[in-house]
């Protein structure tokens, strides 16, 4: 099963479930697609498409995915890399209205130069993308949370003392 999602924005992001839906009307993708598409309004007979989800149901089609095709937010990012899955992540742009800025290319660009992740820069070729997931083998990602929150509190304390 493939799990799609296109985050929770107040903005449609059309762009990325038509792309995987071509996919599946060439045959290029033949699991079963699982979409969690926030405000994006799309009707599909191919796909199944669930508005929200509850955190429960997220994680659940998270596991039991094959490959996350996603938008290029963080946080969907790191869960799916923290469950050791293959991860397609494509940018929100603000030119289609899909964004509020374009901060979600940095995010793409910066994930997929380190390893973790397979860029999706053209919709066109996502056949292309998904010819490599099968192969890809995803740098193993280390979140640096807690080194940065120890180096804050460090400076914080400098700052009150």
């Amino acid at each position: 099963m493939i799990f799609v999602t296109l985050g929770t924005q107040d903005k449609p992001f059309k762009r990325l479930i038509k792309a995987v839906e071509r996919q599946i009307d060439l045959g290029n993708i033949t699991e079963e697609v699982i979409v969690q598409s926030g405000c994006t309004d799309y009707k599909s007979d191919k796909m199944k498409i669930i508005n929200y989800m509850n955190g429960e149901e997220f994680n659940k089609y998270l596991k039991e995915a094959s490959v996350i095709i996603t938008h290029a937010g963080v946080g969907t990012i790191i869960k799916s890399l923290e469950e050791n899955k293959k991860v397609i992540a494509a940018a929100r742009k603000m030119v289609y209205g899909e964004h509020v800025n374009n901060h979600q290319q940095q995010i793409l660009d910066n994930f997929s130069i380190k390893g973790y992740i397979l860029p999706l820069r053209s919709f066109r070729k996502l056949n292309e993308v998904l010819d490599k997931v099968e192969s890809f083998k995803p740098e193993k990602f280390e979140s640096n949370n807690e080194a940065f929150c120890n180096s804050l509190e460090k400076e914080i304390e400098a700052i009150l003392s």
